[in-house]
């Protein structure tokens, strides 16, 4: 009889169904303040784990926080190791001995943080972190020297108006007034540019003393160790006015106290990247890109160079006419390097020999991968993001993908989001221009939505099978969302990219209108809903566009200009439009036809948001001002936004839901009222 009911039991258990799990729930802009970000990914010298970062924000105290993580190769141990929250953490890197992990932040009082980020180490053995450096002006960079007792550090120059009582000629405490005297005199985020420099630093782990490796006016950056721990590469500008010019180089100077820099390559261009010595020590790899007047529109290619002898350099990439980024990683033996490369709205991981050929892609997919580390000649560590999932830990091995970091799996599985594709479209000139379109989740084909054109910034970047929450969000208020890969963009080679050289505002808008009209024609596009927006170039991009075509119902410029001429000196690209544009002195007609959105406002009739940083010294607010003026002399619906205190990129949390929570509502106003 028991048996009986036993079976009878299970029976009703095995029957009752499972309990429904919860309807998944469009985005919303709650969920901007809980997504992890995702970074940096660094193998451990022995193969079993990977250091990262992993940043998140604070909502209540409106203040971001970044800490370093590690997670073992297989996937399984996810450990915290810094978990500090008046401070961040970055650039995580192992000791090449495997005991230690160091990483920079600016922990400490008032004083110290005012002093800069210095390099702290966590014992792999275990305990506390403990401060390694303490350096004046900082520590922006480093590197551990083969045996792992030493390191290189890039170090900022002391600012002596950061202690105004102790410089000479001023002994108050009020700030002394800046004293400019250089052609490239700004910087978006570093101010009013003194002539301050940074160079590299040998330090001594043991005995904790610094000496100087490099001096001068120059700048140094991305130092690299030889493979025998005798050589520092590194990168800088040693022209006789840097400020004018592009033209970095790779130098290799010897790891001692005094040692003279000997110059490597002698391009009339960027010679860039962080250098990467082949194990053998023969050779160091870096990315070259275009000439000077170019590099707004640079394309970086891979090239080697001899380390210790005389020799020209050898480019590897020249025929593959797509751009090379990231780390630059040696096989074991030096006969092969891996790289990554940004393809027509994805990045892989490339593979090419040092002898020369064509390039393997090894990744595949609609995805955006980045930020590679070697473990072995077959497998790396690296970043991978898709439409529907931020930036995560991937191993690669096998010829396959791996996740290894799972920060945003509880959120995501929550989450119905938008539909993401390709698309390609026809300009008016014939050019083929290639976007991604986001459809809302409950999109019904044949329906015709209202659509946003959001347009990226650069312009030498490209909209991408990533994640984008701007995307994401707009699509789950009922937009269809379309990202053009304009003229200028990367991804499509090197013609396609320098095709707008100093001739702005006039092939990009084309591409625009033309992807505008594909969406239209496929009955996606309601024609009488259309919006656009952008920022940084995004946002000139939306100015040149509504000046063009007036059946826009709702425009957004965020970080944007429009009168050009009044830009020259205002903002930091001073070099680009000499060598580009020319002096408005000396074209001034040039000047004038690129300037055409605020000379020719009156034929705008679109309702236009314009924001802006308060200290943008990218693309100063004073260009989103000069067009919220104009249409607002105009009697065109327009409002100005401008946000205290940040810089051309919105980091405050607070501000970017802010300018979120606008565009919704901007974009819901004139796209979704009855009257449209």
């Amino acid at each position: 009889m028991m048996r009986v009911l036993m079976i009878a039991f299970a029976c009703l258990f095995l029957a009752a169904p499972a309990p429904a799990r919860p309807a998944k729930r469009p985005i919303g802009l709650d969920d901007l303040a809980k997504i992890k970000t995702v970074g940096d990914p660094q193998v451990s010298p022995d193969g079993k784990w990977v250091a990262y970062t992993a940043g998140t924000v604070d909502a209540e105290k409106d203040k971001r926080d970044t800490d370093v993580w590690m997670v073992s190769w297989d996937g399984m141990e996810q450990i915290q190791l810094t978990s500090t929250t008046d401070s961040s953490e970055s650039t995580p890197r192992w000791s090449p001995d495997n005991k230690y992990l160091a990483f920079l932040t600016t922990r400490g009082d008032e004083t110290q943080k005012k002093q800069g980020a210095q390099v702290w180490l966590l014992n792999r053995m275990g305990g506390e972190a403990r401060e390694l450096t303490n350096i004046r002006g900082g520590v922006s960079d480093f590197a551990w020297s083969p045996d792992a007792k030493r390191l290189v550090l890039v170090v900022k120059d002391p600012n002596p108006n950061d202690e105004p009582e102790k410089k000479d000629g001023w002994k108050r405490k009020t700030a002394p007034p800046i004293v400019i005297d250089r052609y490239h005199f700004k910087q978006d985020r570093e101010g009013y540019l003194q002539p301050l420099h940074s160079h590299l630093s040998l330090f001594d782990v043991a005995t904790r003393e610094a000496e100087t490796l490099t001096e001068g006016q120059f700048d140094e950056q991305a130092p690299a160790w030889s493979p025998d721990g005798r050589f520092i590469a590194f990168v800088s500008n040693r022209t006789a006015d840097p400020d004018r010019n592009d033209d970095t180089n790779v130098y290799v100077v010897e790891a001692k106290h005094g040692a003279e820099p000997r110059q490597l390559t002698t391009y009339a261009g960027s010679d860039g990247g962080r250098p990467s010595w082949s194990p053998d020590g023969k050779w160091i790899a870096y990315l070259q890109g275009d000439e000077t007047k170019y590099n707004a529109y640079s394309m970086n290619k891979l090239a080697i160079v001899p380390a210790l002898e005389d020799g020209p350099p050898r480019v590897l990439t020249a025929a593959l006419d797509r751009p090379v980024s990231g780390s630059i990683i040696w096989s074991s033996d030096s006969r092969n390097l891996f790289f990554t490369v940004a393809d027509d709205r994805i990045a892989y991981v490339g593979k090419i020999a040092a002898a020369g050929g064509s390039v393997e892609k090894l990744t595949a997919g609609s995805r955006v991968v980045s930020n590679i580390s070697r473990r072995d000649d077959t497998s790396f560590a690296l970043l991978s993001t898709t439409p529907s999932e931020p930036d995560e830990a991937y191993a690669f091995e096998n010829g396959a993908l791996r996740r290894l970091t799972h920060q945003n799996d509880a959120l995501f599985s929550d989450l119905q989001l938008a539909t993401t594709e390709d698309f390609t479209s026809r300009s008016k000139d014939g050019t083929e221009v290639h976007g991604i379109v986001v459809k809302p989740a409950s999109y019904v084909a044949g329906q015709k939505y209202p659509m946003i054109l959001y347009i990226h910034g650069g312009p030498n970047g490209q909209d991408a099978q990533g994640f984008s929450f701007d995307r994401q969000l707009f699509a789950a208020n009922g937009y269809v969302v379309s990202s053009v890969n304009y003229r200028g963009s990367s991804g499509r080679g090197s013609a396609y990219q320098k095709a707008i050289y100093a001739d702005w505002g006039n092939k990009e808008v084309i591409d625009l209108l033309g992807a505008v009209d594909h969406m239209i024609a496929a009955g996606v596009a309601d024609p009488n809903r259309l919006g656009i927006g952008g920022w940084s170039y995004g946002g000139i991009l939306t100015d040149y566009t509504i000046a063009t075509d007036s059946r826009f119902k709702a425009a957004i410029s965020g970080a944007g200009s429009a009168l050009q001429t009044s830009m020259y000196g205002l903002d930091q690209y001073t070099r680009q439009y000499d060598s580009e544009i020319g002096p408005p002195w000396k074209a001034q007609d040039t000047w004038i036809k690129i300037s055409y959105p605020f000379f020719q406002a009156d034929r705008i009739k679109t309702p236009t948001l314009f924001l802006g940083g308060e200290k943008d010294f990218n693309v100063p607010v004073a260009g989103g001002e000069q067009m919220y003026q104009a249409l607002r002399s105009l009697g065109v619906d327009t409002q100005l936004v401008i946000y205290p205190g940040q810089f051309h990129t919105l980091t405050t949390p607070s501000y970017q839901r802010d300018r979120l929570e606008r565009y919704v509502a901007w974009y819901a106003k004139y796209l979704k009222s009855s009257s449209n």
